[in-house]
């Protein structure tokens, strides 16, 4: 029975690895989000600042200043926010590794995207690696020495008893032996062993069900986020290598345009904020890739 209970210790260790994974990525991607939204913080004041001189020789517009003032508040709303998120991500992974909920330190920004669409994913492999289903296994190896335990009661029991008195003065000293056997007569007790032998394969058939439970959802699950995984991937490495470059390049141009008095601050706000949010959508994809990836790893048991 202790081996069970190894298997749902080593269980419940692999829940809470994932549940580990999960707020450390999640921390590295809000790391990243507030580096961008302080850069655009620095980009936005410069352009503030530029805009209070330019005012003054009637170049720019007073719309365009307070549109610009409230997307630094924004900004700023939005760095709050995100600390905020950090402070919870940080009291999780305290509490999971056993520390003071507010010991304060920072996570690596590294990370890696592993190829997973190679593991496999049947059945026989995650029979041989999650400890959910080696429980099972051992529980119905269990049931069936308790099935044939409760069988063997029907049997006689024979038993010897064998006492040794001292004697004391010339007396011989004395030896007993008995031989004992108990024989199961009572049909109600016959009974009440079978049905308690029935009960455990009964048992064993129940689990045997939950178990094929476990590995057809298991599989499906690691099928389908595979599938998510590789999607999101794709759309990933577009949003970097197209979309971002193509903004950035759309931004940077209007930003010169207006720096040269030939345009307008609304255009590079408006090319600043796509930019922007190409930005954060490539983290947010980012995130359900780490996401995607610790879910597979926690399926399949992977350390």
């Amino acid at each position: 029975m202790s081996s069970v209970e190894k298997e749902n210790k080593n269980y419940t260790i692999n829940q809470l690895n994932a549940a580990a994974k999960t707020s450390y990525y999640q921390w590295m991607v809000l790391n990243k989000k507030i580096k961008i939204a302080n850069d655009n913080l620095l980009l936005l004041e410069y352009m503030i600042k530029s805009m209070e001189i330019r005012y003054q020789y009637n170049m720019d517009k007073l719309p365009t200043y307070y549109k610009a003032k409230s997307q630094y508040s924004e900004l700023q709303n939005m760095i709050v926010m995100l600390q905020n998120d950090i402070a919870q991500k940080r009291i999780i992974l305290n509490t999971l590794m056993v520390r003071d909920k507010n010991n304060i330190f920072e996570v690596d920004t590294a990370y890696n995207l592993n190829d997973l669409k190679y593991l496999l994913s049947d059945t026989t492999s995650l029979s041989l690696n999650r400890s959910d289903v080696k429980a099972i296994d051992k529980t119905i190896t269990i049931n069936q020495l308790k099935a044939k335990a409760e069988k063997t009661k029907l049997l006689p029991e024979f038993g010897v008893r064998y006492e040794h008195m001292f004697a004391f003065g010339k007396q011989p000293q004395q030896f007993s032996a008995m031989l004992m056997v108990n024989m199961p007569f009572m049909p109600w007790s016959a009974k009440m062993y079978k049905a308690n032998a029935n009960s455990y394969l009964l048992k064993n058939e129940s689990l045997k069900w939950q178990k094929e439970m476990i590995l057809n959802e298991a599989t499906g699950m690691i099928s389908g986020m595979s599938t998510e995984l590789i999607s999101l991937k794709k759309q990933y490495e577009i949003t970097q290598n197209s979309i971002i470059p193509a903004l950035r390049r759309n931004y940077e141009t209007a930003l010169i345009t207006w720096q040269n008095n030939t345009g307008d601050l609304f255009v590079v706000l408006d090319a600043w904020e796509a930019l922007n949010m190409a930005q954060i959508d490539a983290l947010d994809k980012l995130q359900s890739i780490l996401l995607a990836q610790v879910e597979i790893e926690k399926q399949l048991e992977i350390k």
